[in-house]
């Protein structure tokens, strides 16, 4: 019998408790405790994870992270930073890392997670966070079942969060770096960030720049930048160029985190490197040696967008032809991925994050799930359907 993805009790619970008032209510409360609202959609539901499949999700990871701590990925890595590029002070590792796996089913009908992407980049800590209380409010979350993994409580979550990102600083020399923050999807967890960790989200059109410092402005008083907790994207960076009196590439006296470096070199440019039963086959363009016959089984993904940004899904011969840097894009098999969440209509099908902290080990903290009933996650291809977009998980006590 194929393991469970979910727990079966506790999902016909859930769906039998379920109202559209109910939700709409927690929408609300949802978008007007912080300064801003939800920019994406947000599921009905949360998962309910089973024991064996957490365990299952924990161990794919544990192996990822193994090939990860490798000499022979250390020289992989070397190569994922664009030429010309450079990077002064670059650390051992990210202080923070995300591994994303599909929910698919193997050819024994057994569900199963599948490597989709990963990178050394900040994700939603603190939303996630306030997305787990503001649900609790409003749904009925079984007893003792948490999202957050290594038995941490809610405390012990944000004091392994402080410790990263702001350390022994004083937070006022602590900034979220975004470009234009104000107007990104992601923005209602700059909020969050702010609230529970007390550290302002600044643009980089803000920060002045004096020798090896930065400053900003908090409260009309110019202030010296310690630690920045970046969350800049470099495509998004390439492609609006927003004025700036510093540069990335500049040896500065700040603490990244993570370090810009790792924005790149843990990435897509990593998956051609795992060979791991829960990673499914992927190249660089640059190193494909014949087309497969079976060319719509794969997609098509340039290595450093962000966000699904140029990803082509129904790949043709043309589309490969048409690269013109096969250096910069990568060839993966897709994953099929298999609807399991029974809904309104039909089943969802699910993508879980999980989400790492970084200090002497990588330690698994916290999740974040994306549900989807169209051929990716995407909005675009969930336009006018329920029971999709963000969510979080939740798994029995003991993991």
């Amino acid at each position: 019998m194929a393991r469970t993805v979910e727990d079966p009790d506790i999902r016909s619970a859930f769906n039998g408790a379920f109202s559209r008032a109910r939700y709409d209510a927690f929408q609300r409360d949802l978008d007007t405790r912080l300064m801003y609202p939800t920019d994406f959609r947000v599921a009905e539901t949360p998962l309910f994870l089973s024991e064996e499949f957490t365990g299952e999700l924990a161990g794919a990871a544990r192996e990822i992270l193994y090939l990860l701590g490798t000499a022979a990925f250390t020289h992989h890595a070397r190569s994922a930073i664009p030429p010309g590029i450079s990077f002064p002070g670059v650390d051992a590792h990210p202080a923070m890392l995300q591994i994303d796996f599909g929910i698919a089913q193997n050819e024994a009908g057994e569900f199963v997670p599948q490597l989709i992407e990963l990178q050394g980049f900040p994700s939603l800590y603190c939303f996630q966070a306030y997305f787990d209380s503001v649900l609790r409010d409003h749904f009925d979350i079984p007893s003792g079942f948490t999202a957050l993994f290594n038995s941490l409580s809610p405390d012990d979550y944000l004091r392994k969060l402080r410790d990263v990102i702001i350390a022994d600083a004083d937070p006022a020399g602590t900034v979220l770096l975004e470009i234009h923050p104000e107007v990104q999807k992601t923005r209602i967890d700059f909020a969050a960030t702010e609230k529970m960790l007390g550290i302002r989200t600044v643009c980089v059109t803000k920060i002045r720049k004096r020798g090896r410092n930065l400053f900003y402005d908090r409260d009309g008083k110019e202030t010296l930048i310690r630690r920045i907790y970046n969350r800049v994207v470099f495509d998004e960076l390439t492609r609006k160029k927003p004025a700036m009196e510093f540069s990335f590439h500049d040896d500065l006296d700040v603490t990244w985190v993570p370090h810009p470096a790792w924005y790149y070199r843990i990435s897509k440019h990593t998956l051609p490197f795992l060979k791991n039963r829960h990673v499914p086959p992927c190249t660089l363009l640059q190193d494909l040696d014949r087309v497969p016959d079976d060319l719509s089984s794969y997609v098509l993904k340039p290595l450093y967008s962000y966000a699904g940004g140029g990803v082509i899904v129904d790949v043709t011969k043309q589309d490969l032809l048409n690269v013109t840097d096969p250096a910069g894009w990568i060839l993966q098999k897709k994953v099929r991925y298999a609807p399991f969440v029974p809904t309104e209509d039909e089943p969802s099908k699910a993508e879980i994050r999980l989400m790492f902290l970084w200090t002497d080990r990588p330690l698994l903290v916290n999740n974040l799930v994306r549900m989807s009933k169209g051929k990716m996650m995407g909005v675009d291809y969930n336009k006018n359907r329920t029971w999709v977009g963000s969510t979080i998980a939740f798994a029995p006590p003991s993991l």
